[in-house]
This record gives structure tokens, C-alpha cells and sequence, in this order.
């Protein structure tokens, strides 16, 4: 595996830059989110620590893994590591993936979505051209194996009908977003979430999880609602 070590020192810089930046602004809270970065040449991939925080990320505990998967250095790989490594095996252009629970994403799950294909309609110019379609993923308990699969049949289809897209929104969970870089990722999930926020100005009431859904979560986190 052949690894450039200036260009794998700039990709952990730039993920820790962007991670505070998305922290301290507020489109991450507590341990939210996780970031990743594709090295080239095979060199395998950067991803945020598992529950590690945006804001305090520190370079030399970002967490490589190869091709395979496999932890080589650095703290425990983000539990979302299978999901980021699906993205980037359906979509080569993609060199970082980012995923946030940004509050007005969220919060657009819960009034409902424009449609299934389009979590909002194309309201403003910089939506347009920026971010393009976005489609929604039905809710899935976190770190569900099934997550991978429906994105990645999420760009299949999206392809199919000769659209690229770069992101999908989680219903409950937030959005992913996948890029060049993380700043061009940033820049879409900047985009993304001030589009929900002025769609959001007249939002409904939301309805709660229901019972198998509760159940679920129990069973998988042990935790009782």
C-alpha cells in the first residue's frame, strides 16, 4: 500500500479544521458526526475516531484503515467506517464523506420531506447549483447494516436516471454528504442545511417513534424509552 505522507498529513489537518469549524458553529453537537478522507494511490482512508467530538479532534488520532477496512493507526475507526467505504466504492469521484445531525435537516425529517426523490424543492439558485437532489433514507436505527445498502441503491438509481448526486438524508439522523474535499463537502452541508432552515419556517408538529421502532432501539442499545 503505497501512502504519500504530505498528502496524508494535509487530509488530517483539513478533516480537524473542518470538524471544528462544523463544531463550533452548530452543525454538530456532543459526539455527533464523523468525517472521512479517501487517500490516493490506495493509500487507504482517514475517518474520525469513534465517538470522538468535531471540535476537539487532534490529527494524530484520526484513524487509518486500508483498502480493506483494516485499523493500521491512530484511535478506534468511527462505527460508520463500513457505510463512508460503500460510498466511495459507488462513487470514485468521492474523496471525503461527511455525515452531521444539523439541526434543520433533522428537523425536516420530522415535519416531512418534499418528496422521497427530493427532501426540498428547489427553492433558491445556490440549491440548484450547488446541491442538486437529495434524496431521503427511511428511518434506520444507527449503525444499522442496512444503512450502506440503501444509500448505495440511493446513487444507483439516482445514475439510472443520468443524476449525480451527493448527499442523502437519513430520516431522524441527518444528512451524508460525500465530495472532492472536506471543505467542498462543508460547503454543501452549509448549503443544504440554510435551505431546510427556509423551508422550515412554517413547520408542523412532528409525529413520535412508534412502538417497534422503540423497540428496536432497545433491543440493539439496551436503552427504554
Amino acid at each position: 500500500m503505497k501512502i504519500d505522507t504530505v498528502i496524508e498529513e494535509e487530509s488530517r489537518a483539513e478533516i480537524c479544521r473542518v470538524g471544528r469549524s462544523l463544531y463550533e458553529r452548530g452543525y454538530v453537537a456532543g459526539t455527533a458526526g464523523n468525517i472521512s478522507v479517501r487517500l490516493p494511490d490506495d493509500g487507504g482512508f482517514l475517518i474520525t475516531p469513534t465517538d470522538a467530538c468535531l471540535g476537539l479532534l487532534r490529527p494524530d488520532t484520526l484513524a487509518h484503515v486500508s483498502p480493506q477496512g483494516e485499523q493500521l493507526k491512530g484511535e478506534p475507526a468511527s462505527k460508520t467506517l463500513a457505510l463512508h467505504r460503500r460510498i466511495y466504492a459507488a462513487d470514485p469521484e468521492a474523496r471525503c464523506v461527511l455525515h452531521t445531525h444539523s439541526t434543520h435537516l433533522v428537523a425536516l425529517t420530522l415535519q416531512g420531506v418534499w418528496s422521497p426523490d427530493d427532501v426540498l424543492p428547489p427553492i433558491t439558485p445556490y440549491q440548484v447549483m450547488k446541491v442538486g437532489h437529495v434524496p431521503l433514507i427511511p428511518y434506520l436505527r444507527p449503525g444499522s447494516p442496512e444503512m450502506a445498502a440503501r444509500v448505495v441503491l440511493a446513487i444507483e438509481r439516482a445514475r439510472g436516471t443520468g443524476r449525480t448526486i451527493r448527499a442523502v438524508l437519513h430520516e431522524r439522523l441527518g444528512p451524508n454528504i460525500w465530495h472532492v474535499s472536506p471543505s467542498a463537502a462543508m460547503a454543501l452541508l452549509e448549503e443544504l442545511e440554510e435551505t431546510a432552515r427556509l423551508w422550515l419556517m412554517s413547520a408542523t408538529r412532528p409525529q413520535p417513534l412508534g412502538d417497534a421502532q422503540l423497540e428496536d432501539i432497545a433491543r440493539a442499545f439496551g436503552t427504554r424509552w
